[in-house]
């Protein structure tokens, strides 16, 4: 193995490590907290866990043996079910990333109709949706046997070679299948997200219009808390654009120069080299071991019950664990007024023997 191979290697083996562990940790909030399950958007972060976990199980691994024996994972039909899963399963995730950021803008700029206008009905039918979309594209390659073991990424996939009798057909079908689904969920997170965005910052002005006149009005305020506000303020301002950026930023990362690569295959006449097309397949993978800290792990919610679950393993109570911080603290503050009332210790008059 050369050394850009053994890197793609320990590159797709970190992904499907950290993908598997980020995925059964949400599976296992969403599971343990029942607060997570009433919500709508819950519905959508678990069937996106639900295809990221399929995807590290079965395609990561057998691209990752693609890597290491240069050949062929299997029989030509069990290659056919895994790449019916690869085009199943990433239609189906990419789909899943627009229906949360279409509720996260329902959620910002209508926030007093949301539970009116997104329910688990509609949430239902959006999933019921996102499967039929998905199983017609992957069921139609399928049966037409475009699908099959493709050197240039190593995996199983839509491969153009098993479509050499009929090219024109499978260039409309591969145009088609990343028209409706990469660059239509691509539009679908520009147009929500800025559009929160823009809501975001509509309410930051007002926030600082208020914190401006309040500082004006505290003239006898200390400057460390008038410097302390205005950073505030400032950090409130970057922390909308930096969720943003987040959000549509991992999507174009992780899928544009795979969608690309595809594309530039059907017309390229020369052929593409095999390092970029497994490095375009393995930032495609990333995805699903970055989607769980960016919808899920980092959120206030997830990151509470987290708290809870490991506080359960280590069989430690939340409110000890938090007592014994406030003990510390106490000992420490209290260890520190002791030296501070020695050291401050007028010296005794006191006349030699």
């Amino acid at each position: 193995m050369h050394t850009a191979e053994i890197a793609a290697s320990v590159f797709v083996l970190g992904i499907i490590v950290v993908s598997l562990l980020s995925n059964v940790v949400v599976l296992i909030c969403f599971l343990y907290n029942p607060e997570i399950r009433k919500q709508v958007p819950g519905l959508f972060i678990l069937n996106l866990t639900f295809c990221n976990l399929l995807l590290s199980a079965t395609n990561m691994p057998l691209t990752l043996a693609g890597l290491i024996t240069k050949g062929h994972p299997g029989g030509s039909g069990f290659c056919q079910i895994v790449g019916f899963l690869d085009t199943f399963l990433t239609t189906n995730s990419m789909l899943s990333m627009a229906a949360l950021s279409i509720d996260r803008w329902v959620a910002v700029v209508f926030p007093l109709s949301y539970h009116s206008r997104i329910r688990h009905r509609d949430a239902v039918i959006a999933l019921t949706y996102t499967w039929i979309h998905s199983l017609c594209f992957s069921t139609v390659a399928t049966c037409l046997s475009w699908v099959g073991y493709h050197h240039l990424y190593a995996s199983c996939t839509l491969c153009n070679a098993r479509a050499s009798g009929s090219g024109t057909q499978f260039i409309v079908f591969t145009v088609v299948l990343h028209s409706l689904t990469f660059l239509l969920t691509l539009v679908v997170l520009c147009v929500t997200y800025l559009k929160v965005l823009k809501v975001a910052r509509f309410h930051c002005k007002r926030i600082d219009v208020i914190t401006m006149q309040t500082l004006v009005l505290l003239v006898d305020i200390h400057p460390s808390v008038r410097q302390k506000c205005l950073d505030e303020q400032k950090r409130r301002r970057q922390r909308a654009t930096k969720k943003i950026s987040t959000f549509i930023g991992t999507f174009v990362m992780c899928f544009t120069p795979y969608v690309i690569t595809r594309i530039v295959e059907l017309f390229s006449p020369g052929p593409i080299s095999p390092h970029w097309g497994v490095l375009s397949k393995c930032l495609a993978y990333s995805k699903a071991a970055s989607d769980p800290f960016v919808y899920s792990l980092l959120r206030h919610q997830y990151r509470k019950t987290c708290s809870h679950l490991a506080n359960k393993v280590l069989k430690r109570s939340p409110l000890n664990s938090a007592s014994r911080r406030v003990e510390n603290g106490a000992a420490s503050s209290g260890a520190n007024l002791n030296a501070a009332a020695v050291n401050s210790r007028p010296p005794t008059d006191k006349p030699p023997v």
